[in-house]
């Protein structure tokens, strides 16, 4: 949820700066006589998924043997004749033909990110499973080599922490507006239609076009609720379901950061006392105590005046987005590469030259450059474009204020605005998710991002379901991520039978990260 799928620690992301371009099907297929149905009915061609010598991705694609293609659904599902995009994907065809169960569709989360890249690093997670299944990696419509769409904006988040004072709040306000002007002029045409219904629309197309009358999925984080919703919007056409960083479908609003303030303070207490029992090697303090205190100086440090960090510059509205990227895994690398983070800022807050290490130079070219404009791009439109937000600023100003009395890092960028207050009113209700469905979940008790709570409600209203709990992890994305063999093997189970467990499960996290 508003970060990149768990997968782009196993794969990078393919985004393309391309302008939006729209196709047109054949006359022949335009006469078809069902609205639909010659999207239904195309045919795919199969081709390398290997666009040239430096395309990482596509050559990880074709080391494992998957083939690409493009499919063809409508820009706007009311107008099945009009203009057309295309959804790419790549497919591990299952080699264990006679217990095929069939295609496994997936989804890494964001919104924005790119699932293409997805399938051989799911296949590793399934073991003997994925022998049984043609499993498809998706970039969803407007991401990565799918028809993408592109606002031109100077960095790859829509999302500012509100800073110290009303001057502060009042400069972020403007950001999100000119981020918002800016999708208008140089996407406008396609905004109204990234939406998670339209995605799950293209969904059932690609389901069709491989000549399949059911799906399995796999989703992550936002990948969850995309989940919920194809299954909402096309009963009887799933098989077997896992959605791993589940998502209340309740709670899924333009405001998708707010709520998560006490899981963050819990992921940060856990890093910080990761980081004081090494505290030789990172310098931030021999205590959970004083590691905090040590991110709560730079914070005030940066409120005070921006840090220079090579060629960039920190302030009071990017610090805490750098403390919240750093806070989705729970393992030795990525607290590793956060505490080096921290010290870089540290550092930087005396005043020293700093070289920034490379994770927290991946994240300031990430927030402070348009490089992934794309992704930013997509993102906030699909969230903007799901759901209507408060369009008052005060109504921002005032939880703001509120928030950060409680929590004066994180509440600032939780309940900050964001550019759905200045958004065109989406064309669509959100969808209402149904009642039940026997699917599998999985969550963490201490993700940041999609905090247990929401696993909770779900297996609630879906008495179907099972649930799997990794206790005591404070990880986003767990299934073939974190390193479960519990986790990992519950999965894998309900896959090879499409038998849920017959009660929940709970796994215990690893002692230590």
């Amino acid at each position: 949820m508003l970060s990149r799928s768990p997968g782009t620690t196993r794969a990078a992301l393919t985004l393309t700066a391309a302008a939006l371009v729209f196709t047109a099907l054949p006359a022949t297929a335009r006469a078809a006589p069902e609205p639909l149905a010659r999207y239904h009915q195309q045919h795919l061609t199969w081709k390398s998924c290997a666009l040239g010598p430096d395309d990482t991705t596509g050559k990880e694609l074709a080391q494992a043997g998957a083939r690409c293609a493009d499919v063809t659904v409508p820009l706007d599902y009311s107008d099945p004749r009009g203009r057309t995009i295309t959804i790419a994907i790549s497919r591990i065809r299952a080699t264990d033909t006679g217990r095929r169960v069939g295609p496994l569709l997936l989804n890494g989360g964001g919104p924005g990110g790119s699932s293409l890249g997805d399938p051989p690093w799911v296949r590793d997670a399934m073991k003997d499973v994925a022998a049984r299944y043609d499993v498809v990696g998706v970039d969803p419509r407007f991401i990565g080599r799918s028809t993408p769409l592109d606002c031109r904006w100077p960095t790859g988040s829509a999302w500012r922490g509100a800073g110290e004072d009303r001057a502060g709040f009042d400069r972020t306000a403007a950001f999100s507006k000119g981020l918002a002007d800016r999708c208008r002029a140089h996407a406008g045409d396609a905004l109204p239609h990234a939406t998670t219904r339209n995605t799950a629309r293209d969904m059932d197309v690609v389901r069709a076009a491989l000549g399949e009358r059911r799906i399995s999925y796999l989703g992550y984080s936002y990948g969850s609720y995309l989940g919920e919703v194809y299954a909402s919007m096309f009963p009887g056409r799933t098989d077997r379901v896992v959605l791993d960083g589940v998502i209340d479908p309740d709670r899924y609003s333009a405001r998708l950061w707010r709520g998560t303030e006490p899981a963050n303070r819990h992921a940060l207490r856990g890093w910080a006392s990761w980081a004081a029992a090494r505290d030789t090697a990172y310098g931030l303090g021999r205590t959970r105590g004083e590691v905090l205190a040590t991110v709560e100086r730079i914070r005030a440090a940066v409120a005070r005046t921006p840090l220079r960090l090579g060629g960039h510059r920190l302030d009071e509205h990017v610090m805490p987005l750098v403390v919240l990227n750093g806070l989705s895994q729970h393992n030795d690398a990525a607290y590793g590469d956060f505490a080096q983070g921290v010290r870089d800022m540290l550092r930087a807050s005396r005043r020293e030259r700093v070289t920034p290490s490379p994770w927290l130079a991946g994240v300031l070219e990430f927030v402070l450059t348009g490089t992934d404009s794309p992704y930013g791009s997509a993102q906030t439109a699909i969230i903007c474009g799901d759901n209507a937000a408060p369009r008052d600023p005060e109504v921002y100003w005032r939880d703001v204020r509120r928030g950060r009395a409680g929590d004066p890092l994180f509440a600032p960028v939780t309940d900050n605005i964001n550019p759905c207050a200045f958004w065109d009113r989406p064309r669509e209700r959100p969808s209402r998710i149904r009642d039940d469905l026997p699917a599998l979940l999985v969550n963490a008790t201490g993700d940041p991002r999609t905090y247990y709570d929401g696993a909770e409600a779900v297996r609630e209203r879906w008495s179907s379901s099972r649930l799997v709990t990794l206790k005591g992890a404070d990880q986003h994305a767990v299934y073939g991520v974190y390193g479960s063999a519990c986790a990992d093997g519950a999965v894998n189970a309900y896959l090879a039978t499409g038998r849920l467990p017959a009660r929940d499960i709970d796994c215990a996290a690893r002692t230590t990260p």
